[in-house]
């Protein structure tokens, strides 16, 4: 009876105080490498993992330095992994009694190093308490993605008991939904791998449910971590290419967005208003260029939640995107070979890039250096690379002459100055840490029988550190708006910047025509009252999300990532007041600060202002019909309500002139109506509806 007694108190023990299980370490080695330690789990009081009863507690010691470089999962025996932390730590060594519990008060995203204490994981532990058998071999799988420092794992634990984490539920949302599966394959930094992809989206104003059957793609893709920086943030961004059934890259369209093959999921992590990139793009977008189209939306991996991102076109050669010549590598002769580059001022050595002859004007002795995009390293040919490197060398040698302003032999007759003022407004603008140093594009088509086809500055990438105050240089974190990015050598740069502007804005005549051009962007695209709708109607279109996404980061209200001077809002309506007041702030500092004057404003008509739309039947009733005063073909139409609200958009993939909308399901009201043509021009118009 006694014994009897005493075996139903320790299994009532068990059940009310858990059960421990300690695991051994080893070595963490370095470069990628997936490395597994063991701990076998048995004699659970319950087999079955639940709420009644499942894992609590993970805890760990580990010696590294760098803390950042580490990411850690546990593995249950049924396969199913929750990431412990990734990214987090900075610099900072060491993970010293270190437990992680989803009862915790905080994130570990919020902790620092060596980060002794309890946090929540940045996967919710529940979701290894799905009914499956706790009893078998776990594992504590640890990645260090980085070489040079090798650390250690000292022991690990993991604790099993009462009022357990269950699995976060995630049903619908008024975005897409794009479910990853990777088959319990881990996404790395290279190689990338096979994985499926399904997108759920039933159209503008509906609700999308996870159950949903019908998709808007459902396939293969290539999978694995895209970015420097942004990689070792606890969100990770992907980079993605469709493919089909034989493993080949296949061109989709997805949400709408032009074919292609190549995409990016832009994580949200460093980002709390989400639309520091998008906000960019659309901008240099009205302003008649071209930038990569976007798409909010919600991402589960392997049935995790991973919280808001923005699926992206990237940067390549494409009638519908960069849309220059093709280059092959045959071309190396005559006008063949002049045409169809894509360059970016971003990190380089002598197999991916080339190094400038010429220094910056304002840093002497500075190394500078350009890499290939396209075409890539690996297939542009020996005299491609030698044709864009003398024409960059032609471009700087009459930039930095005597006679540099000469408008026939001067540095004009290389470069395309609307295309080049655009892209300084739209970095200032953003004072964009990264706009003049890295992820700066350029791109030069074939030259014609006539004329030398310039090099254009663009498209715009990476606002990841843009519209704040970033700390990492004293003229880049002040918080009166004031300071220019393109001063960035100043800071000391991991990668130099050609430093053009410098040289470019020592020229009156160009100091007229940037300021000529931001006083027109002033009245319209860039007015205050045109960048509040557009932050407001996409924050109100982000609300719902919102909450999941903080929720499943932690990071609202905790200067974590990129840091910033001032205060990090608690609320993402404070994150986005805080947004649209820095900008206000910054408007007026470069409405002071541009140079030049405003008088016999002649700069090139930008390409939004070729045409103008016409409206058939406005006010309309039932429907309405689009064209251009000059029958370009109309690729994309979009009509957002009063509220901001998006309540019709298509891309029009057989390009035509005109574009028949149905506005009977519209309520009376205003609109406003917004096109994109084939030669990327963005249209705007006010659309009356009554009925």
């Amino acid at each position: 009876m006694t014994k009897t007694l005493l075996l139903s108190f320790l299994f009532l023990s068990s059940i009310l105080f858990g059960q421990t299980f300690t695991g051994t370490g080893g070595v963490i080695t370095e470069n990628q490498q997936l490395i597994n330690f063991p701990l076998t789990v048995s004699g659970l009081s319950q087999n079955t993992l639940g709420a009644s009863f499942g894992v609590t507690q993970v805890c760990l010691n580990i010696t590294h330095t760098y803390d950042s470089d580490l990411n850690v999962w546990l593995v249950s025996p049924s396969g199913v992994s929750v990431n412990l932390f990734s990214g987090i730590g900075g610099s900072g060594n060491n993970f010293t009694n270190t437990c992680l519990n989803q009862s915790a008060a905080n994130s570990i995203n919020t902790g620092t190093p060596p980060f002794n204490a309890t946090y929540k994981p940045q996967e919710n532990l529940g979701e290894l308490n799905n009914g499956a058998n706790g009893n078998g071999v776990w594992r504590l799988r640890i990645q260090d993605t980085y070489p040079q420092d090798q650390g250690t794992l000292l022991n690990w634990s993991i604790t099993f008991g009462p009022n357990a984490a269950t699995p976060f539920v995630f049903t619908s949302s008024n975005l897409p939904i794009v479910l990853i599966n990777t088959n319990n394959q881990t996404i790395v930094d290279e190689p990338s791998i096979v994985a499926n992809m399904k997108i759920i989206y039933n159209g503008v104003g509906a609700t999308n449910y996870v159950t949903d059957t019908t998709y808007d793609y459902n396939g293969g893709i290539n999978i694995e971590i895209r970015g420097n920086y942004s990689q070792s943030l606890p969100q990770k961004p992907y980079k993605i290419e469709t493919i089909d059934a034989a493993l080949v890259d296949a061109n989709v369209s997805l949400l709408g967005m032009p074919a292609e093959s190549d995409w990016a999921l832009l994580a949200n992590y460093n980002d709390k208003v989400f639309m520091r990139n998008q906000l960019a793009y659309s901008l240099f977008s009205d302003m008649g260029h071209y930038a990569g189209r976007t798409k909010h939306c919600e991402v589960l991996i392997n049935g995790h939640y991973q919280g808001i991102y923005i699926l992206s076109e990237t940067i390549k050669r494409d009638s519908n995107r960069v849309d220059i010549a093709k280059l092959t590598p045959d071309e190396n002769t005559g006008l063949n070979i002049t045409g169809g580059y894509i360059i970016k001022n971003d990190y380089w050595n002598s197999s991916t890039g080339w190094q400038l002859a010429n220094s910056p004007v304002d840093h002497p002795g500075l190394v500078v250096g350009l890499a290939y995009h396209y075409p890539k390293a690996d297939n542009i040919s020996v005299q491609q690379k030698s044709y864009i490197a003398n024409f960059i060398t032609d471009f700087e040698t009459a930039l930095y002459s005597p006679n540099y302003a000469n408008e026939i032999i001067g540095y004009k007759k290389f470069i395309d100055e609307p295309s080049f003022i655009d892209y300084f407004i739209i970095n200032e603008l953003s004072r964009n840490n990264d706009g003049f140093k890295k992820s700066s594009y350029f791109y030069k088509d074939k030259d014609s029988n006539t004329a030398i086809s310039k090099l254009n500055a663009g498209p715009v990438w990476d606002f990841d550190w843009a519209w704040k105050n970033i700390n990492e240089c004293s003229f880049l974190s002040v918080t009166d708006g004031s300071g220019w990015a393109h001063w960035v050598n100043d800071c000391d740069p991991d990668v130099t910047s050609p430093g053009w502007y410098i040289r470019l804005l020592q020229d009156v005549n160009f100091q007229n025509d940037l300021r000529c051009r931001w006083e027109s962007l002033r009245l319209t695209t860039l007015s205050l009252a045109s960048l509040n709708a557009y932050i407001d109607e996409t924050a109100l279109y982000l609300n719902q999300a919102q909450s999941r996404h903080f929720n499943k980061w932690g990071n609202l209200g905790i200067s974590t990532g990129a840091p910033e001077v001032d205060a990090d809002p608690n609320t993402f309506t404070g994150q986005v007041t805080k947004f649209k007041n820095w900008i206000a702030t910054r408007i007026a500092w470069l409405d002071q600060n541009i140079p030049g004057t405003a008088t016999n404003c002649a700069l090139n008509t930008p390409k939004n202002d070729v045409a103008s739309l016409l409206i058939y039947q406005n006010p309309a009733n039932s429907f309405t019909t689009v064209s251009t005063s000059n029958q370009e073909n109309i690729r994309f139409l979009k009509i957002v309500d009063a509220t901001g609200k998006v309540v019709f958009e298509s891309y029009n993939s057989t390009s035509t002139k005109d574009f028949q909308v149905s506005t009977a399901s519209l309520s009376n009201g205003i609109y406003i109506l917004k096109i994109e043509t084939e030669s990327k021009a963005v249209i705007t118009k006010k659309l009356i509806v009554l009925h």
